[in-house]
């Protein structure tokens, strides 16, 4: 695997923090007083400090579901992604969206659930109970 990077804005880096180890369960990589990097599951994300960032986000329809155009996520295994909405559950994450499985008994069935960190951001976790349906149409 080719780990990925992305960098996305945030509003409070201590709030960022707290959000993405103990909920998501990054490990911090490097840092400076403007920005983390995360370790997420062997991909490099960067929480970037910004004053403003009312960028205003526009929704598609996902199979009933008004889904942030601007989202990241993961694909878990199936018991992982459960394993995760019970922990959100258990930690007081309330998600937007889910969870539900969507595309019911179509080849792109799968688990979702979208969550917003601290600073509004979407995530998407999501898992196949067949992975190789990931690009299935």
């Amino acid at each position: 695997m080719t780990p990925f990077h992305l960098a996305f804005p945030v509003r409070d880096l201590e709030a960022t923090e707290r959000f993405y180890v103990d909920v998501l369960g990054c490990k911090i990589g490097r840092r400076a007083a403007r920005w983390i990097d995360f370790d997420l599951r062997g991909h490099q994300i960067s929480a970037h400090l910004v004053e403003d960032d009312e960028a205003v986000v526009p929704r598609n329809e996902v199979d009933g579901d008004a889904v942030p155009a601007r989202h990241f996520g993961l694909v878990l295994a199936w018991d992982e992604w459960e394993a995760m909405c019970a922990h959100l559950e258990a930690v007081g994450v309330k998600p937007f969206i889910g969870p539900r499985v969507r595309f019911e008994g179509e080849p792109g069935e799968q688990g979702t659930v979208f969550v917003r960190d601290p600073s509004g951001n979407a995530i998407e976790l999501k898992s196949f109970k067949d992975l190789g349906k990931l690009f299935a149409t």
